[in-house]
């Protein structure tokens, strides 16, 4: 004992004092971890319920990444914005943003994480057809929103009560390209498409509506889409003598396309997907670009269009803000991020916070403006854009112009 030899009594004061201050020490103790377990259970929470977490699935990097990463920017920007003015009801956005590299194997394993650990309110993205397909059913399973940024019409062909898109329908994309074919007066054609779920989907659309339009597809193939020669594939195109080609892509694959036929002089018409929005393809095939037609939302002519058309006031504004923060050219798939993130918003600030309500509140929205055209959503469209939406762009001296006017 620390007092241990001394008279009794000062011995005996010593030892109560120590005493009194280890119970003394032990109370302030047991206090500070109540306090400590108070803030736990009721501060923490609190901050919580001041945001509310999005998260995105996006291929920021890799063979889609002409998608993705314009996509990141926009809702980084956007996000950015929304909390600078408040947030939605005064609650801040957290935006969590998952790295797919276009892998649908990593698509899932985000979608498992933002849901399962992140507890996200709802999912932008994925950008590509064939990462959205894999996490369709998680989504649906979880009733988690999702709205995708990518095109397939499987996404929402059937109906997911969860899903929904933002890009054109793939079957407008295609009718598009007949209906100008038909102008044009091309009636045999070749079809290519890349290994992924947005090239198969295509490719199965142009099967189905050709005959509709009295079209013969002659040859239809499907290349690697990390092939970085084609020369074989449009070789095999000119020896059928095709009036035109169609290749249905998102992958580096539209430019080589383009090359390769130019090098072995294969002079018809070349019609690219509405997978062709972003000016970096068309850097890409340098001048075998010239005369690429393809069909797309407004974005790329926002300049274009009549100062009364209802879209040109969110098409300049998104266009502006994009390239003025980011110094690169706006492209439609930066645009279905905007009108994903947008939709989300806007159903939120009409619901509040419950998911069923804001489930809800965008499968009945009307007349949303976006940059894809004017979304009406329904129980059996959950696509929300029709034919109209897209217009007959080309390129011509290196630059996006409506066809008509070129």
């Amino acid at each position: 004992m620390p007092c241990k030899g001394l008279v009794p009594e000062v011995e005996r004061y010593m030892t109560e004092s120590i005493n009194e201050k280890r119970r003394f020490g032990m109370r302030v103790f047991r206090v500070l971890i109540l306090a400590l377990f108070i803030f736990s259970i009721v501060v923490t929470p609190a901050l919580a319920k001041d945001t509310i977490k999005i998260g995105a699935i996006l291929a920021v990097t890799g063979p889609a990444s002409f998608l993705g990463a314009p996509e990141a920017k926009t809702l980084q920007m956007l996000a950015e914005e929304i909390n600078s003015q408040g947030g939605i009801n005064g609650k801040k956005i957290e935006l969590i943003i998952k790295d797919s590299g276009a892998s649908p194997e990593k698509a899932i394993s985000f979608a498992k994480q933002l849901i399962e650990e992140e507890k996200v309110f709802a999912i932008i993205g994925p950008s590509t057809s064939g990462e959205t397909l894999k996490i369709k059913n998680i989504c649906e399973k979880s009733k988690t929103i999702c709205i995708s940024c990518a095109a397939a019409e499987l996404i929402v062909n059937p109906v997911a009560k969860y899903v929904f898109k933002t890009p054109q329908k793939d079957s407008f994309a295609a009718r598009k390209i007949y209906m100008q074919m038909q102008k044009m007066g091309i009636k045999r054609i070749g079809v290519v498409v890349g290994n992924t779920g947005f090239g198969k989907a295509g490719k199965a659309q142009l099967e189905k509506l050709a005959p509709e339009y009295g079209i013969e597809i002659v040859i239809s193939e499907v290349y690697d889409k990390k092939a970085t020669d084609l020369t074989a594939l449009v070789t095999k195109l000119k020896a059928k003598n095709v009036e035109a080609v169609v290749n249905w892509s998102i992958v580096p694959a539209q430019a080589i396309i383009a090359k390769n036929m130019k090098q072995i002089g294969l002079n018809v018409p070349l019609f690219q997907s509405h997978g062709f929005g972003n000016i970096k393809y068309v850097k890409a095939a340098g001048a075998a670009a010239e005369g690429i037609i393809f069909p797309a939302g407004r974005l790329l002519v926002a300049d274009m269009l009549p100062d009364n058309h209802p879209q040109k006031p969110v098409l300049i504004k998104y266009k502006r803000d994009y390239e003025s923060r980011y110094h690169e050219e706006a492209s439609t798939f930066g645009g279905h991020a905007y009108d994903a993130f947008m939709i989300l918003v806007n159903a939120i600030k009409k619901a509040g916070f419950d998911k069923e309500k804001v489930r809800d509140a965008i499968e009945n929205m009307k007349g949303f403006v976006g940059t894809g055209g004017i979304f009406n959503f329904s129980p059996q469209d959950h696509n929300g854009l029709d034919i109209d939406s897209f217009e007959m762009l080309t390129v011509k001296n290196g630059k996006f112009v409506l066809l008509e006017n070129k």
